[in-house]
């Protein structure tokens, strides 16, 4: 019985006894000691920082830690970090705070997840720091686990197209939508987790006033396949990244105004291999 410790020449009477005399903790009391708040941590390192495809990284590592707080009633809080480099150092710093809150809860069999990100620089311009709201539902097929977003950034100033774009014009505030869909199956009998990722980007057709953007050529499709294994506290993830950004398309240079190449001439919107280590604590 969960709680009970074994004792030496104590007879099964005995321990029922003081099970029932409250001498014992039981599940139950265990139960209800369980603090509300959860406090939960990761730190990373990549090979590259890819958001929704498109390097942050320069094609380069980057390292990045998170810090999380939950409640039993669903509701968390937190924030999250990574270094960058190049196109996404976004005005100036490097590197990347998120911060960001949300309630979690069930629907029949779907687990819903609704909440908000602030997108800020440090270091960098007033104009970089932008706000994007979420909504992901998940749930199961089978052994097939899968996840549904929506992400959307209201119409802001650090969205605005200010490059040169035919529309441009300081002061310009856009807005920012993404899908993404999600899937996840195990491995039976292995700690290996295969995963897969498709999104869509629609948003400003070119670069904010610092180079934020979140849909830098206005609209594009990233992809990724993968596989994490779980090895202690630590998962060692495995991915192939790409994008349908072509080198030789003109939406791709919108990108080159922020170092769009790496010195090798790779292009940051090209398929790219990322290996990553995360801890959780």
């Amino acid at each position: 019985m969960t709680g009970l410790q074994k004792m030496r020449g104590l007879s099964l009477l005995g321990v029922v006894l003081a099970t029932s005399a409250g001498l014992v903790p039981t599940a139950a009391r265990a139960e209800e000691e369980e603090k509300p708040f959860t406090l939960a941590g990761t730190a990373a390192f990549v090979t590259d920082y890819r958001f929704r495809g498109v390097s942050q990284s320069n094609n380069s590592v980057a390292v990045q830690a998170g810090l999380s707080v939950s409640h039993e009633s669903g509701l968390y809080a937190g924030f999250w970090s990574s270094s960058l480099a190049g196109w996404g150092t976004f005005g100036g710093p490097n590197v990347e705070l998120d911060l960001f809150g949300g309630y979690k809860f069930s629907l029949g069999p779907a687990g819903i997840d609704a909440g908000f990100t602030v997108y800020t620089y440090p270091g960098g311009a007033d104009t970089t720091t932008f706000v994007e709201l979420y909504a992901k539902a998940s749930g199961s097929l089978g052994p097939v686990g899968v996840t549904g977003g929506i992400f959307y950034a209201p119409s802001q100033t650090a969205l605005g197209n200010w490059s040169a774009h035919p529309d441009s014009a300081i002061g310009d505030k856009e807005d920012n939508l993404y899908l993404s869909g999600d899937f996840t199956v195990g491995i039976p009998g292995t700690p290996v987790t295969a995963k897969a990722h498709i999104g869509y980007s629609d948003g400003n057709p070119g670069l904010g006033p610092n180079g934020t953007s979140i849909a830098p050529t206005g609209s594009y499709v990233d992809w990724l396949l993968g596989a994490d294994v779980v090895v202690g506290p630590v998962t060692l993830g495995f991915a192939y990244v790409d994008t349908n950004i072509s080198d030789t398309s003109a939406d791709w240079l919108r990108l080159q105004p922020n170092f769009s190449k790496v010195p090798d001439g790779k292009a940051i919107s090209n398929a790219q291999f990322v290996f990553s280590v995360t801890a959780a604590f």
